[in-house]
């Protein structure tokens, strides 16, 4: 018996083992690419190290495109992105979940409608609105998208469902009216809640690259992704230079994991269970 745990334990480990080798071997070949020349990056067979670390490429990546401009949009989008997903999707997850009102299983079912359809139907008719008022190659075009989150209105309103409904009654019983005992009985309830909404609000801003391409056209207002998309040529393209790129734009994200990697842990590990 103690024999088949241990050959159950070492299978595990070794599962594990090779699936974060899979996982983690893209990473360290953007790195390892990063200072090859472009003659090495498409050698067959592959070259795994460069003959001669070559930093030239962080230059050429650095003189292609205005990156304190690319950081400061992508900066905004996920700052505002984070701000009115949170915000507004407490309000609204606490309606659904705790008021009553006319036609609130209508809304909510278009809400549920919403999620279920993808996301690129709604482009064209985003970006019309945006060309009709001059909004195109703006700050607030990157974030219009991100105003209202069908996902985030959902997922509070969860959480709001979780807590009990006498803890609002004995709010009304001492006198708060219902947008006190939101936002100062009921709201501070859901923190862990609104922190992983936060974290996987600022992911998928970070990643999004079809609509920062599409509403801003204007290299300086473009994000980190639609910028790095602009180094891949027609015919040819420089790959030590494009990941050279990429590198230098992984570095906030990495930071910002590094600094809250307790809160995305543990935002992670909420969405999976109570």
């Amino acid at each position: 018996m103690k024999n088949t745990k241990r050959v159950t334990k070492a299978l595990t480990y070794a599962a594990l083992i090779l699936g974060s080798i899979i996982m983690i071997f893209p990473f360290v070949w953007m790195v390892l690419t990063c200072f090859k020349t472009q003659a090495e990056s498409m050698a067959i067979p592959p070259q795994i190290l460069p003959s001669q670390w070559n930093f030239d490429n962080f230059v050429t990546a650095l003189e292609s495109l205005p990156f304190v401009n690319l950081y400061i949009n992508t900066a905004l989008l996920i700052l505002l992105r984070v701000l009115c997903a949170v915000v507004f999707s407490s309000m609204a997850g606490y309606a659904f979940a705790k008021l009553h009102f006319p036609c609130k299983k209508l809304l909510f079912s278009i809400i549920l409608i919403q999620m279920m359809l993808p996301s690129q139907i709604f482009i064209t008719p985003q970006y019309l609105m945006l060309a009709k008022v001059g909004m195109t190659n703006s700050i607030f075009a990157l974030v219009f998208p991100g105003l209202v989150s069908a996902f985030g209105t959902f997922f509070l309103r969860q959480a709001y469902l979780a807590i009990p409904n006498e803890i609002a009654e004995a709010a009304y019983l001492d006198g708060c009216n219902k947008w006190q005992a939101f936002y100062k009985v009921m709201l501070p309830l859901t923190g862990s809640s609104m922190a992983a909404l936060a974290i996987f609000t600022a992911v998928f801003a970070y990643s999004d690259l079809m609509w920062p391409l599409i509403c801003n056209t204007d290299l300086n207002m473009m994000t980190l992704s639609a910028g790095l998309s602009t180094l891949n040529g027609q015919f040819t393209t420089n790959f030590p230079v494009l990941m050279a790129g990429s590198l230098l734009a992984m570095i906030p994200m990495v930071i910002l994991y590094l600094i809250f990697q307790k809160q995305f842990i543990q935002g992670i590990a909420m969405t999976g269970g109570k």
